[in-house]
Formats: structure tokens, sequence, C-alpha cells
């Protein structure tokens, strides 16, 4: 065998996940890559075509979808219905041929009127089957806006401080998993296995199973599970795991969250635990796992490669660039981020007119106050902090409050030295993911994440930080735009593969085997 093609079928190996591989093996794969220049320190990274060899880029999800004993429809539910566009989203990407090859179904809320329609509408597009429910307009807030987002999303995110707990809200959250159950029911089949998707449907196994389904269910928690104090502050906290206990298969995106569910439910209901994955709640056997979701990162690899930004960035700068990118979102830091940027610079004054940061923050949930809120600390900081510091030709904070497309956020990865992923709290928080995926390996930008981040479990070789210190976050900026090359691509290496073998493939995979 050449040595060539022997690189060939141990990245091929490795890709499928038959076991891990040794950074430093990673590392000779790679071959040579290319010396960082001093001029290069600061600056835009110039968008290089390097693809690390050990790279199989004709690998499919084909893997996630190959579930050993499992002859019926995969039907996922959602909260949102994807689109029946071209999939980009690694959520759906990861589904589509499981979804494809078994006939499968998914079924969401449409965004196209209120009606409250009395069956599902099914829809062409998406290379797969899709179905959409509606709500009328008044259950629809006070189970999403109400229960979903000013209840259970800030319990689950350390924040009880800011729920508005209505009476109203619980009704809707059950009136609108019921009525979801109801709909959904005339097209299910004995065979079929159920992936509920996140927060929003908790209850939905509990009412299937009233309708009659006896079938596989499974739930996929994509936030954080509570904290004992945060999960007592809940209404009824006991109806969470009444629910929880109707599912076959609970996943969890870190360990953190699996020590939370085990606390809290061994306190707040009777719960036996009959090994390290298996329980008994509410008088049924409810299995547990740990299933951190990754991101299609060959797709977004390709993604960043082909990004064609780099001359309008070296139009808009000549400093380093550190860029945040993140919903608008009380659990995301950003107020936090922006005043360790604030303590950079008056810490490192050399770095003014040398570093900027760009921060992407699209308005989500701008119906509840606690967002209104957040977007007013955010803007004020950003005034204040450009109004301090900026000069003629440079300002240290580029604030964009909008979504930007997926191909242009890949180049901007790519061009930005230091990647910002700094929440208060996060199930998982791709965009860490996706920042050292879009990295050049011959000259790759550094990780700063935070440890309230779920993907901090996994991703150890960034600069690990606690967001709630800015001189702490500070230096780790300072250290990031310093450090030499070689550290650089040493850690980002290492990130690398984590990323790579455990992408949203593996996750799926993984999770729906266990599902059985």
């Amino acid at each position: 065998m050449t040595a060539a093609s022997s690189d060939r079928t141990l990245g091929r190996r490795r890709l499928e996940h038959s076991g891990p591989m040794r950074v430093s093996s990673v590392s000779k794969l790679l071959g040579e890559t290319m010396d960082v220049t001093e001029d290069e320190q600061y600056g835009a990274k110039p968008a290089r075509s390097t693809w690390p060899t050990f790279i199989d880029k004709t690998r499919t999800f084909a893997t996630a979808a190959q579930t050993p004993g499992s002859a019926g429809r995969l039907v996922v539910v959602s909260n949102r219905l994807p689109s029946g566009d071209s999939p980009s989203g690694g959520l759906v990407v990861a589904l589509k041929d499981s979804l494809q090859r078994t006939g499968g179904l998914w079924i969401g809320h449409s965004d196209k009127g209120d009606t409250g329609a009395g069956s599902l509408s099914f829809h062409q597009g998406g290379g797969f089957g899709r179905a959409s429910f509606t709500l009328n307009g008044a259950v629809y807030d006070n189970y999403y806006l109400g229960f979903s987002n000013t209840v259970l999303w800030p319990a689950f995110h350390g924040r009880a401080d800011l729920m508005r707990i209505a009476p109203e809200y619980l009704q809707a959250y059950r009136r609108a998993n019921s009525r979801i159950a109801k709909l959904m029911i005339p097209h299910l089949r004995t065979a079929d296995r159920i992936w509920v998707q996140d927060y929003h449907l908790l209850p939905l196994a509990s009412e299937l199973r009233l309708q009659g389904f006896a079938g596989r269910i499974g739930l996929f928690l994509h936030i954080p599970f509570p904290s004992l104090a945060d999960c007592a502050a809940l209404p009824n906290p006991a109806d969470l795991f009444e629910w929880l206990s109707h599912y076959d298969l609970v996943g969890f995106q870190t360990r953190r969250d699996l020590v939370n569910f085990e606390d809290c439910s061994s306190r707040l209901s009777r719960v036996q635990r009959l090994d390290d994955q298996r329980f008994r709640l509410c008088e049924r056997k409810l299995r547990v796992g740990v299933f951190p979701i990754g991101i299609d990162s060959l797709g977004f690899m390709d993604e960043a490669r082909n990004a064609d930004i780099e001359d309008r960035m070296r139009s808009l700068t000549y400093s380093s660039m550190m860029i945040g990118v993140e919903r608008l979102d009380y659990s995301k830091g950003i107020p936090q981020k922006f005043r360790a940027l604030q303590t950079l610079l008056e810490n490192h004054p050399e770095l003014i007119e040398k570093v900027d940061l760009l921060q992407v923050a699209p308005p989500t949930r701008e119906d509840v106050s606690a967002y209104r809120d957040i977007r007013e600390e955010t803007e004020h900081l950003a005034g204040r902090i450009n109004g301090k510091f900026a000069t003629v030709n440079w300002t240290p904070i580029r604030y964009i409050h909008r979504a930007i497309p997926r191909n242009e956020l890949a180049g901007l990865y790519r061009q930005a030295r230091v990647g910002l992923v700094t929440p208060l709290a996060d199930g998982m928080n791709l965009v860490a993911k996706e920042y050292v995926a879009a990295q050049d390996v011959g000259n790759p930008g550094v990780l700063i994440l935070s440890r309230f981040a779920g993907a901090a479990e996994t991703m150890q070789s960034a600069l690990i930080v606690n967001p709630h210190d800015p001189v702490e976050m500070a230096e780790a900026m300072h250290r990031a735009l310093e450090m030499p090359a070689d550290e650089r691509r040493r850690r980002h290496l290492a990130l690398l593969q984590e990323v790579l073998e455990h992408d949203v493939g593996w996750w799926s995979s993984s999770y729906l085997a266990t599902l059985g």
C-alpha cells in the first residue's frame, strides 16, 4: 500500500468513528504547513486553500442513518418545521438521510397562518416528508413566548429571576402539546420511532401515550438541564419528571446536564436508579445518555474555504479581528464580552487600532421584555466603548444586529484571529465548533471558550475562561492575539480532531442506535 493510499484509508476510518486518533498522528498526516510571518501577527488572515490531508471529502451522512434493527420510519418533531429549500443547517443535514431511507416524516409548526387547522398539512420539498401543524394565536403566544421562553428557557439557563409565571402559560403549553399529539396520531405507524427535539415539547410523549401510541419515543434536550435550585423554581416541578418518564430515551448535551437531572429527579420526584443510564421514574423505566451535538464539519470547512470575502475584509480593517456570533440573548454574555474588550484596551493601550471585535447578534424573541432589555444594554455598551476608544481610522466594536448568510459567516470565522464564544450558560454552542472548522490549518485563529458552554467539556484545547471575570477574559484575548503560530496550530489540531470525530452525523447515529 502506498503512503498516499494509507493516508486516505486512515482518514476514512477516522471519519467513520471507528476509533480515536492521536493529535500527533493528525499532525503527521497534515504534512508541511505554511509558516506565519511576523506581518501576519496582526491584521486580517489570508484565506488559504490548505486542506488537511487526513480528511475524506467524499464522506456522506449515510452512516448516521444506519441504525441496526430499526424497520419503522423515523418521525422527527420540533417546534419549527425546516424549510423545503436545500438544507444547510446541521440538524437537517444529519437527519435527512435517515428520513429519506425510512420514508420518514418531520413535523413542526408552520409560520404561515394561525387558523388552527384540524389536521396536519403536508408539504413538498426538502427531500423527505414534511408536515406542519398550526395553533391559534393566543395558544401559540402563551405556549411559545409564554411557558417555553419566559418560564422554561430562563430556568434552564440559570436565570430563574427572569421567569414570568402565569397559569395561562402552563395551560397553553399542555394544550399545545396535546393538540400536536392528536394531530400526529392518525399518521403514525406501530413501528415508527419518534424523536422529539427540545424543551418546547417536553409533554409530547405523555400526550402520545394517552392517545395510544406504544412505540419508541426519544427526546433530545438541546439546552442545559437546570440545577436543583432553578428546577425547584418551576411551577409544579414534579410535572417535568412525569413528562420525561414517558420517553424511552432522554438525551443530554453534557455530563453536567446528566448530573443535574439525577440530582433534581432524586430530590423533586420519586426516582429509583437502576444503573448508570436507567431509572425507574413515576413507575416507568427511562434511559438517559449524553450525546453532545456536532456540526456538519466538512460542509462548513468547504463553505469557509470557498467564501469570497478576503478583499472586503482588507478594505474594512488592517487590525486583527476577533469575532462573536450569537443571538441577542441574555444567556450569551455579550455585555460581559464588551466589558472584557474595554478592559483589554485599558490594560493594553498598545492594541488600540490593532484589534477590533465584530459582533453579530441577530434579534430574537423581541416580544419578551428581557430581550428588549438586553438589546438596550448591549447597544448602550457598544456606543460607550466606541465613543471612548475610537479613532478616525478605527472602531473597536463593529456591531451587526441582523443575521448573516451562512457562507459569509464561514468566511468571517476564517478571517478572525480570535473566536469569542463566551456564554453565561449554553447547552453546547455550535459556534465554537464552526469557528474551529472554518480555520486554515496552516494559520489558524484561537478559540476563547466559556467554561459554561457545553462545548467546553470536550474542547479543552481552547482558552477556557470565566465570562463573569472581565480581567481574566481580557488577558485571554491578549494571550490569543500574541500566541505563537506553533501553539495556535497545536491547539487547533486537537480541537479540529474533536469537531471532525464528533460531528452531527456521529451525534444522530449514536442517539438513534441507543433509542433502538
